[in-house]
């Protein structure tokens, strides 16, 4: 029991880091770096480039260009297209990162999988309640989503590394919301679509 619960624990901080890249690709990144920097938490030497000073103030720099161009009309529609490929890859890598003395194949299959399906599903559910955002309030409403976004990105990053029990528990909260809106509101589109033709 003892030897697997420190894979039990990564999987949970990696799921937790995916989670919060899905409402934010750069904050999370910002976060573990930031954290294995001053030595919260260990890096394997395969990522150690993620503890160095250079990517620190890289995703720092590119979280606040990021939170800002979210507030940006037509960007942040724009941004929501590019979004759920780079969430994925930015989950996959940060699932990653917490497996240290796994094979490199499992290690990745899992970082894909795990990582990379979480981050996606909770981005495109995101790009999704901003699509309808800009279509029922011209927009308006868009800024709500984007600080509810910023806020999940920040909130599942601490989780994920301080506590990542409670971080599991609400990405998958957060999965089986996006999936049970996600069926409805595709549902209603669905119904709006057939009454116009």
């Amino acid at each position: 029991m003892n030897d697997i619960l420190p894979y039990v624990i990564s999987a949970f901080i990696g799921i937790g880091l995916a989670a919060a890249s899905g409402f934010r690709v750069f904050l999370p990144m910002f976060a573990v770096s930031l954290a294995s920097y001053v030595g919260w938490i260990p890096m394997s030497d395969n990522f150690e480039w993620l503890s160095g000073l250079p990517t620190l103030i890289t995703t720092g720099v590119a979280t606040v260009v990021e939170i800002i161009a979210y507030y940006i009309p037509v960007v942040d529609n724009f941004l929501d297209t590019i979004t759920v490929p780079l969430a994925t890859i930015a989950g996959s890598v940060l699932f990653a990162s917490q497996f240290m003395e796994l094979g490199t194949f499992p290690q990745w299959a899992l970082a894909l999988i795990a990582g990379g399906g979480t981050a996606a599903t909770i981005a495109s559910g995101f790009a999704g309640t901003r699509a309808a955002s800009t279509a029922t309030t011209a927009g308006i409403g868009n800024s709500v989503v984007a600080t509810t976004e910023t806020a999940g990105a920040g909130v599942m990053s601490v989780l994920a590394i301080f506590l990542p029990v409670l971080a599991f528990i609400f990405a998958v909260g957060l999965l089986i919301l996006v999936l049970f809106f996600g069926r409805k509101l595709w549902r209603k589109m669905k119904k709006q679509n057939s009454g116009i033709f």
